[in-house]
């Protein structure tokens, strides 16, 4: 890679707080690879180095590129990792600092976390039913706005109900997770920040060995982890952020784009380099994107992406009648592109707002025999059957309350509800583990004898797996040794019954686990210790790392699952008002189409993320919208994204993909009314 004038600014910058805006497409992953190669050949030691993201996947190959680079051996002690893979590293080295019995912890996934805030529900409230993943929502975005529960109860909307509860419950969350030993994903980077705070020593500690910090899509920071990263960089100042505002879309999720904004006001004598050359995109596509952007009304760092391709097609905006002729037009030019111009599935993306927008377009791909990948769907770690296997695995190693209660009676041995509470209660009468009262399951009181062969049984299974993880057997043998003694795969069938579909899905799942051990077994035999930070490592997967390997199939993703993806050809449908921007930023009490407002933030993020899905496209660039879709059963008329009156009609090549249709034609009239008059006022206003 040979660097332009601002890539190499960036390279070479020395000491002192550096902030990379790196516009779409602009190379920005060579720079920061690069970076961390110049430092380890000026003689920094890799030791001192630590670079962040916000995936395994990104951080795994960042640190294959910096190897390719500097070469392994001057790569040896060089952390490359996600922000809670590092605070997982705080916590695991700093155990006995925080005060954990025997210096363990267990790690809850959002199944666990909604499990115990259930349970404290349960004895909070007084009858009233409260959706839990709201109220698990609400106690995540206070911890990524670093809002202890006194700070967040001192902050809420007193006639918000839910923000009541989430006040009451979220100290009683935190307690009960603390009385199991037990951290969510948030606490991964709020409790060492805390720990830090209270212990100085113990942060001094970390800033000794870490002197250079990276961090890659600064962007999507919270306020928790600008806090870790400004208590661990305090001293030296030699952080190294690389971003871009303009893409800055996870504000549902707590990122905060004020952290990029703001970062010369956090981090004083900071210098800034702006990479604005775009190496991905058409001059086409580039202008649209510039337009888009041009027309913002929010905060920004200043900065026009540059083309250095050739100017190529003309952005194509497509109407169609309705969502349904939308979805026949995708397939259909998707196929002809296969067909006639020699592009690969693999280099098509048909992007959109909703996950609910797929399915039209699932149909007629399928129906045109245009192989595709839906990416975005639930993670592979948070389905029953997977969880189930990883609670014996975790049960066997360190048998936590919650890994033995997830496992005990699966596939079930004769240890009903009853059983368990007679368990329960005697583990809580003699200060026992609920293992440890299974191992005295004869002492129980009527505890049946179906329920105490039930306990002998499960313990011998653990026991079994236990030694063969002592004896370091290989990964997959272990799971699959497990799996039959189970005999999971009957049980998983006999509870599908005659659907051998969702049987073989669920399978499936558990097939994919035991093709990541196989992988692990590559890189040599575990011990214990080894097996707890792999089945830690499981946790902190993210959702693109599940996704299906790469295919000759076209990719169906949301815009915000497009994000760091690339394509020869991308559509991008739906670009209506309440699809793009969506109706939850929108006041939809307002029944004018013109008069729709919503906060300008909520309205400046949306623009964001089609920004976002239009840098996605390399050559060829189709915006799709419908005249109306059916709501409910019945045809619904539908007023043009605002975003796409930014766009001159000079950019646009404008395609009409009219057919007859069930709908009036009174309806299709007035929706052309609708159309002419709103692009009329979007660009004169």
């Amino acid at each position: 890679m040979r660097l332009n004038a601002a890539q190499r600014q960036a390279v070479e910058h020395d000491l002192g707080p550096l902030l990379v805006l790196a516009g779409a497409g602009s190379g920005k992953t060579g720079v920061v690879t690069k970076r961390i190669a110049r430092l380890l050949e000026r003689g920094v030691h890799a030791n001192a180095i630590l670079a962040m993201t916000f995936t395994n996947k990104a951080a795994q190959e960042m640190q294959e590129r910096v190897a390719r680079l500097a070469g392994a051996r001057a790569c040896k002690g060089l952390t490359v990792c996600t922000f809670h893979r590092f605070g997982l590293d705080v916590l695991s080295r700093e155990a006995r600092s925080l005060g954990l019995r025997g210096g363990r912890f267990a790690i809850y996934d959002r199944g666990d976390c909604s499990a115990v805030l259930r349970d404290v529900l349960r004895r909070t409230t007084t009858g009233k039913n409260f959706d839990l993943g709201a109220v698990l929502n609400r106690i995540s975005l206070a911890k990524n706005a670093f809002l202890d529960p006194e700070s967040y109860a001192a902050s809420i909307n007193e006639e918000d109900p839910y923000d009541e509860i989430t006040a009451l419950a979220y100290p009683r969350y935190q307690d009960a997770l603390k009385g199991l030993q037990a951290f969510d994903f948030d606490d991964l980077v709020c409790e060492p920040v805390r720990l830090w705070r209270r212990r100085a020593e113990v942060l001094e500690r970390w800033r000794m060995r870490f002197r250079y910090l990276i961090v890659d899509e600064y962007q999507d920071t919270n306020l928790a982890q600008l806090e870790m990263l400004r208590l661990l960089g305090a001293e030296h100042k030699n952080l190294c952020v690389v971003g871009d505002d303009d893409q800055a879309i996870y504000a549902w999720r707590g990122a905060d784009v004020r952290n990029i904004l703001d970062f010369e006001k956090h981090f004083s004598g900071t210098r800034v380099v702006r990479l604005e050359r775009n190496y991905r995109s058409s001059e086409a596509v580039l202008a649209a994107a510039n337009a888009v952007l041009a027309a913002s009304s929010g905060r920004r760092h200043a900065k026009t992406l540059i083309p250095t391709r050739g100017a190529g097609d003309k952005v194509k905006l497509v109407t169609a009648d309705d969502g349904a002729a939308e979805a026949r037009f995708v397939a259909a030019e998707a196929h002809r592109l296969m067909e006639k111009s020699a592009v690969r599935a693999s280099e098509i993306a048909v992007l959109y707002r909703s996950n609910l927008q797929a399915g039209e377009i699932e149909a007629e791909l399928k129906a045109r025999g245009v192989p595709y990948q839906v990416f975005g769907g639930s993670q592979i770690w948070e389905r029953k059957e997977v969880k189930d296997v990883l609670a014996y695995l975790e049960a066997a190693i360190d048998p936590g309350e919650l890994a033995v209660r997830r496992s005990l009676n699966y596939p079930p041995r004769g240890i009903g509800d009853a059983a368990l509470a007679r368990l329960s209660a005697h583990a809580d009468a003699h200060d026992l583990s609920l293992y440890r009262a299974l191992e005295r399951a004869h002492a129980v009181a009527d505890l049946g004898g179906v329920a105490l062969e039930g306990c002998r049984s499960y313990l011998r299974v653990l026991h079994e797996v236990k030694q063969r993880i002592d004896s370091r057997a290989p990964c997959a043998e272990v799971v699959r040794t497990l799996l039959d003694t189970l005999d999971l795969k009957r049980q998983i069938q006999s509870e599908a019954g005659s659907n051998l579909k969702a049987a073989a899905r669920r399978w499936a799942n558990v097939d994919h686990l035991l093709r990541v051990c196989a992988r692990r077994d590559e890189k040599g035999v575990m011990d214990v210790d080894g097996w707890r930070h792999f089945l830690r490592m499981l946790l902190l997967r993210e959702d693109a790392e599940d996704a299906s390997e790469a295919s000759e199939r076209v990719t169906l993703t949301t815009m915000h699952g497009a994000k760091g993806l690339e394509f020869r050809v991308v559509f991008v449908v739906g670009l209506e008002e309440g699809l793009m921007p969506h109706a939850r930023t929108l006041d939809e009490r307002v029944t004018d189409a013109q008069a729709l407002s919503g906060s300008i933030d909520e309205i400046e993020q949306e623009r964001r993320l089609f920004y976002v899905a239009i840098t996605r496209a390399r050559e060829q660039l189709y915006l799709c919208m419908a005249r109306a879709r059916l709501l409910r059963g019945k045809a619904v008329k539908r007023a043009p994204s605002r975003f796409l009156a930014a766009i001159p009609d000079e950019l646009l090549e404008r395609m009409d993909v009219s057919e007859p249709l069930a709908q009036s034609e009174d309806l299709k009239r007035g929706a052309d009314s609708v159309l002419a008059a709103l692009f009329g006022n979007l660009r004169s206003g």
